[in-house]
């Protein structure tokens, strides 16, 4: 059997990257190939974007060569890339299909131009050639059920409300999402997506990983979602001290790999040297004896040919976090009861209720806009008399925009200023383990990028000695090794954590419990994230079958009872007579195709090649509309 090879879609060969004579990328050499899941990751500002850019064509390498597939169509989505359109939501993307649609359009034409013109005649073929052309290429594109691939792509990616929104009318998060779904629309040969999971809730993030699982072509991506890299790659990228590392697998298994190579290089390195030191060590004491300067001098060109391994670098150092308490609060941490809460002019939630044991680290789940920042915002005012904190709690609170971070001031001196009992080497010494290096410290809070300032506000709240931590995203900025980190300082924490977060192997290695928002209830599930998810899915499930099975019984109760309104009556005797009708057009294609099938087998048509086309033509035509009026004949039958 003959195994096909894959195409490959873009190479890179040795190339080097830089800006302002610092490199940003060296000697990097990798293969996409044709369907290929790819992840590229890597610590904040390493280059990933920078290395998408070279791959797509925006930025030219100082050095190497980049392959690219002849033709090649690429779609790019960027982290802030929104669409930016005048049209509606569905406007947009049915622009997409454009082609197909102007196809449809001179479809008709034709067809109305095919009954004018004599049978047989010279433009009646030329007619009908172009129409079958026209056929086959919608038929290609899959044309007729373009309204069923809009409707599939905006309605899992959050849009089945807004269909005849303004696009110049939305957030930029909500333009985001549209410019991926545009992109999956327009299934280009490789999708390059820099952080696609970034504005999507927990339920798109699902139906997204699950659609581009069937995706026709390839995807790299970029992304520090653990759960998302798990779910889609097939190929770990690793963008380390300018170098780029392949690893088969996962994100788990990239984990393991990357562990396994460290340790073999360093033993490989290990054992080199050792070579090295006795050959050294045997041409010192031999080489000026006459009996052995012979073999010393072999041992000598061994040396000279030997290829030298680069000693390993250590894996870099993940930041440290630590958050510790000075004492308990009692045992019931919070208690909320009859909570109502509204945002521009919407009721996100009415009358909630739900308790905060001590110790226990609960996880707010629900889709976006429906309130989890607004009730964690609330919780922490302490002024509504629906809220009420147990005694002996001392809160450390995170906000996802940083907006108490004063932008003028230092780094060092936002947290001196707050804490002000903390010496300058207790101060510098909290901010290095986060990774903030001596010239960080020195910056002002605005030149600092995203993660740097979550590095920050994550050190504030170590300083506050906090009992009951409420975060509030925490994760969005940190890199993957700063996001693990922080993992382990939450799990070792000993007080109370409540948690706003989308990044759902942050939540499920840490919540014991999961408080969803959802349908304007808040409901409080005593389980993991896992068993939550599962339930949901079952009820879900449960729920459809449910539904499918009320309408059957409803279908066969109105049958039974013979009952049916005027309207009911009307749409019946339609269905039966389209459906008369339909049995009618089958019988005549089949008959039709029947005589054709007997023409086209006598020899006097088998030796005309001209005559032999049209008639295979015109079969192949009657099949194609045997099959439609069989598919239309089956939604008849319902």
């Amino acid at each position: 059997m003959r195994i096909r090879t894959k195409i490959m879609l873009i190479t890179t060969e040795n190339v080097r990257f830089g800006y302002d004579d610092k490199i940003i990328l060296d000697n990097i050499s990798f293969v996409i190939s044709e369907k290929e899941r790819v992840g590229l990751i890597g610590a904040n500002g390493e280059g990933k974007t920078t290395l998408i850019k070279l791959l797509t064509g925006a930025l030219s390498p100082d050095e190497g060569k980049i392959y690219k597939k002849s033709g090649l169509k690429i779609g790019v989505l960027e982290q802030n890339g929104g669409l930016e359109s005048d049209k509606t939501v569905y406007e947009e993307m049915q622009s997409v299909f454009a082609g197909v649609f102007r196809a449809m359009q001179s479809l008709r034409d034709i067809e109305k131009s095919l009954a004018s013109v004599p049978y047989g005649g010279t433009e009646f073929k030329e007619l009908s050639s172009r129409y079958e052309q026209l056929e086959r290429s919608i038929a290609a594109a899959d044309g007729y059920n373009t309204d069923v691939k809009i409707k599939t792509v905006l309605n899992g990616m959050g849009f089945s409300q807004m269909y005849g929104q303004k696009i110049s009318t939305m957030s930029g998060g909500e333009k985001t999402r549209l410019k991926l779904c545009r992109l999956l629309l327009e299934e280009p040969e490789i999708l390059f997506l820099d952080e696609p999971t970034n504005h999507l809730d927990v339920t798109t993030l699902f139906w997204l990983e699950e659609y581009l699982k069937d995706y026709r072509g390839a995807i790299f991506t970029v992304s520090h979602d653990r759960y998302f890299l798990d779910s889609i790659v097939t190929k770990i990228l690793e963008l380390e001290n300018c170098r780029v590392t392949a690893f088969r697998g996962n994100y788990s298994k990239y984990k393991v790999l990357k562990a396994e190579k460290y340790e073999h290089d360093c033993r490989e390195y290990e054992k080199q040297q050792e070579e090295i030191a006795a050959l050294k060590d045997y041409v010192a004491r031999n080489i000026v004896r006459a009996t052995t300067a012979k073999s010393a001098q072999s041992r000598v060109k061994k040396l000279e040919a030997m290829e030298l391994l680069e000693k390993p670098l250590p894996p870099p150092r993940p930041p440290v976090f630590s958050f510790e308490t000075t004492q308990k609060s009692e045992e019931r941490a919070l208690s909320v009861s009859g909570l109502s809460l509204s945002a521009g002019g919407k009721q996100l939630f009415s009358d909630a209720e739900f308790e905060v044991r001590r110790c226990e680290k609960i996880a707010v789940v629900g889709e976006n806009g429906t309130g989890k920042s607004t009730l964690i915002r609330e919780l922490v005012r302490g002024r509504n008399t629906a809220v009420r904190w147990g005694r002996f709690n001392k809160i450390g609170y995170y906000d996802q925009e940083n907006a108490d971070l004063d932008p003028e001031e230092t780094v060092l001196g936002t947290l001196w200023h707050k804490h002000t009992g903390l010496s300058q080497t207790q101060a510098r010494a909290l901010l290095a383990r986060a990774k903030l290096s001596d010239e960080d410290i020195d910056k002002q809070v605005k030149s600092l990028s995203g993660g740097e300032r979550a590095k920050l506000a994550l050190v504030l709240l170590e300083a506050e000695q906090a009992n009951f931590l409420v975060l509030d995203e925490p994760t969005n900025h940190l890199d993957l090794l700063a996001r693990e980190a922080l993992e382990e300082a939450l799990k070792k924490f000993e007080g109370t954590l409540l948690f706003v977060s989308h990044d759902r192997y942050f939540i499920e290695r840490l919540a014991d419990k999961i408080l969803e928002i959802d349908g304007g209830k808040v409901t409080l599930h005593a389980c993991g994230y896992a068993e939550y998810t599962a339930a949901r899915k079952a009820a879900q499930e449960s729920a459809e079958t449910a539904a499918k099975a009320a309408k059957a019984e409803e279908k066969t109760a109105a049958k039974e009872s013979g009952y049916r309104s005027k309207a009911e009556r009307a749409e019946e005797a339609k269905k039966k007579l389209k459906r008369k009708e339909t049995e009618e057009k089958i019988t005549a294609l089949e008959q039709e195709i029947d005589s054709l099938n007997e023409e086209i087998a006598r020899p006097e048509v088998a030796a005309d090649y001209k005559i032999l086309g049209e008639k295979c033509a015109r079969l192949e035509q009657l099949h194609t509309q045997l099959d439609e009026a069989y598919a239309l004949y089956e939604t008849l039958l319902d």
